[in-house]
């Protein structure tokens, strides 16, 4: 980003980072604490997708407590939550059967009975309105691309990044600098992996006394089913098949609406052979008979991808830093086994408006929201994740077959007893150095897609409505341009070119040798690359504002 350029400058009592569930609902809750004091708080809220909703990626189905706290008459208000689950499935896959898992054997923490499948894209579409019914200003397009420090090292507020700069650095004739938005206090609510957030926690420190945090992909597909097929309500996640032992991860399935099936797979990203292609482990998992079934006659009509945090407890970091705060999945707030974040995101993002309202009534401004961690750690939030804070180090020390006993048994123990027979483990290395040298693996053979049940990268982002101004610098910016070739290629084989979903990586075979390209109008910002690269070569900036994907009932 240009630093000699003028920028005008906005100022707002709060800043918020994200429209997905976390920002718009601490918003919200901003506003509601305003009119119930007779004060007047101005929020803007910053969301670099087109649109609300473009860029948010979820299974979903998801616990109401979350909305219900934030707005308890919700249903009469219209949100986009009307099927409940009916029918809810545990399987362990084989190669081509499966076995079901009974329920009995899971706490009932885990069931999915009084939960609701939805498209979290309509669901944080219609929050915006209720936010901006409030009086919330939101910006699409217009991503925070620097966080702005004050003289004191504290946070001030954002920059959105600039308009009209071409591929090469020069100003076009349309160039617009980006303005600086200037906060009391600015609360981050990127999700995972958010580009601003990661700079914070450096610069802050805010992972010191922490694990690392872990992240999985998540890939998914939005599937109109052929009538028969559909079976509203219901439910099915799946371990095993086509995963290996040591690779975590597994499928999920949602029924809902009218004959659509949310269909995706998470793939941990701690993943130790090179020549893992998340994407080709999906496509591969929905030709298992059990998948299939639902699948044929139907038509895909969507595809996605994203990164979800995965640490749970142990990887949350301090939350709180002078001038804001972390919230949702920008801090990692996702239980693993229950497959469910939306929820205590739409918590956090009250507890941090709250936090936020009660310094503004005091007169503070860009202080530490010293009272919003606490409040978090004595919270459902909390102890939503340290009854499963074991869940994701047994499955990555142990292996999915010899954990998923043990992981039972520790949910068990937590639930009744309120107390873990393991403690409290804790992670290893970060994602990014798990990989072994491909010398020590065998590379994967995946069968080609059929076009029916099973599809490539492109034709899948075609679906996600992907699109980027082409002339622009590349927002997949690489520290040393020469380590994908050098370093990455000989030891790893070059993994970038299988972990993207997108095809956005690709070594080309030229005649002077193989050259690394990077294909970034394909990028639908899942921030895969930014976790996995072995070298962390890679780091993904924000691109012009509207671009990437543009997602539909996803």
């Amino acid at each position: 980003m240009a630093e000699d350029v003028q920028r005008e400058s906005m100022e707002y009592d709060v800043v918020i980072v994200g429209a997905g569930p976390a920002g718009l609902s601490a918003a919200i809750r901003l506003k509601q604490l305003a009119a119930e004091a007779g004060k007047e708080v101005s929020v803007c809220v910053l969301e670099k997708g087109s649109e609300v909703g473009a860029h948010i990626l979820s299974g979903a189905v998801i616990d109401p407590v979350g909305i219900e706290a934030l707005i308890p008459d919700w249903k009469e208000k219209g949100a986009p939550a009307d099927t409940p689950v009916t029918d809810d499935r545990f399987y362990f896959l084989g190669h081509s059967g499966s076995i079901r898992i009974p329920h009995f054997l899971f706490p009932p923490f885990m069931s999915n009975h009084g939960n609701y499948i939805v498209s979290l894209s309509n669901l944080c579409k219609w929050l915006g309105q209720q936010a901006e019914a409030l009086g919330v200003e939101i910006y699409p397009g217009f991503p925070a691309a620097a966080v702005v420090y004050g003289d004191r090292g504290e946070v001030r507020g954002v920059t959105t990044g600039d308009l009209g700069v071409a591929k090469d650095g020069h100003h076009k004739p349309d160039f617009t600098p980006g303005m600086n938005l200037l906060g009391k206090y600015t609360l981050f609510a990127e999700g995972a992996r958010g580009s601003c957030s990661k700079q914070l926690i450096k610069k802050f420190s805010l992972h010191e006394g922490h694990d690392p945090q872990k992240f999985g992909i998540g890939l998914k597909e939005l599937w109109e089913l052929a009538p028969g097929k559909h079976k509203k309500g219901l439910v099915a996640h799946t371990m095993g098949w086509p995963l290996s032992n040591d690779t975590g991860g597994g499928l999920f399935m949602y029924h809902w609406g009218e004959n659509f099936c949310s269909i995706g797979f998470v793939v941990h990203l701690n993943y130790s052979n090179p020549y893992i292609s998340p994407f080709d482990e999906f496509q591969r998992v929905k030709t298992h008979p059990l998948i299939r079934q639902y699948l044929e006659g139907g038509k895909r009509v969507g595809y996605g991808a994203r990164a979800i945090t995965e640490g749970g407890a142990q990887s949350v970091p301090t939350l709180a830093f002078p001038g804001g705060a972390l919230i949702g999945c920008a801090a990692g707030f996702v239980n693993l086994p229950r497959i469910k974040g939306s929820h205590n995101a739409i918590l956090t993002g009250i507890m941090g408006a709250e936090s936020a309202f009660a310094a503004l009534a005091a007169g503070r401004a860009n202080d530490v929201l010293d009272d919003y961690e606490p409040a978090v750690k004595q919270s459902v939030v909390w102890k939503d994740l340290w009854r499963v804070r074991n869940i994701k180090p047994l499955w990555s020390k142990l292996g999915s077959v010899l954990s998923l006993p043990l992981m039972g048994l520790d949910m068990w123990t937590n639930q009744l007893f309120g107390f873990s027979l393991f403690g409290t483990l804790h992670h290893g290395k970060a994602d990014y150095a798990t990989l072994r040298h491909a010398s020590e693996c065998k590379p994967i053979n995946y069968p080609k897609p059929d076009g029916v049940i099973s599809f490539d990268k492109l034709s899948s982002v075609f679906l996600s409505n992907t699109n980027h101004e082409e002339d622009q610098p590349v927002h997949l910016v690489l520290k040393d341009p020469t380590i994908p070739i050098r370093v990455n290629l000989p030891e790893y084989a070059e993994p970038a070119q299988r972990y993207c979903p997108a095809g956005v990586y690709e070594i080309v075979q030229e005649a002077s040798g193989p050259r690394f390209q990077i294909n970034a109008q394909n990028c639908v910002h899942c921030k895969t690359c930014d976790i996995k690269d072995p070298e962390q070569n890679i780091n993904w900036v924000t691109p012009e504002g509207g671009g990437g994907p543009n997602y539909i009932n996803m």
